[in-house]
């Protein structure tokens, strides 16, 4: 019976865990714009430390704009040598041995 009520409030803990993990102002738990401004505005942070904070942010989205842009195009690339290789009727490898000899005249 006591390894039963032990069970019990073992599991009961964890719940309560993971209840108050959902409403912390954690910023791993932070998934849409307003958990992201509860977590912000705990931090407390002046207008200065806001400023850099926004400047980091913006820099660390513009990269990340870029490689997904820079992966887009690789794989544009990719289907565009694919559909080459079957209109010529050629393996992909050969069709990137081909553009390689061409390249190196």
């Amino acid at each position: 019976m006591t390894t039963d009520i032990d069970l019990q409030s073992a599991i009961a803990a964890l719940d309560e865990y993971g209840y108050e993990k959902k409403l912390s102002t954690d910023l791993e738990q932070a998934r849409n714009k307003q958990q992201m401004l509860k977590y912000l505005q705990s931090l407390d942070y002046s207008l200065r430390r806001m400023l850099i904070l926004q400047e980091a942010v913006n820099e660390l989205v513009e990269e990340k704009k870029s490689q997904l842009a820079l992966q887009e195009n690789i794989q544009t690339y990719k289907t565009k040598v694919i559909n080459l290789s079957r209109e010529l009727n050629m393996s992909y490898n050969e069709v990137l041995e081909l553009m390689a000899q061409m390249d190196k005249r």
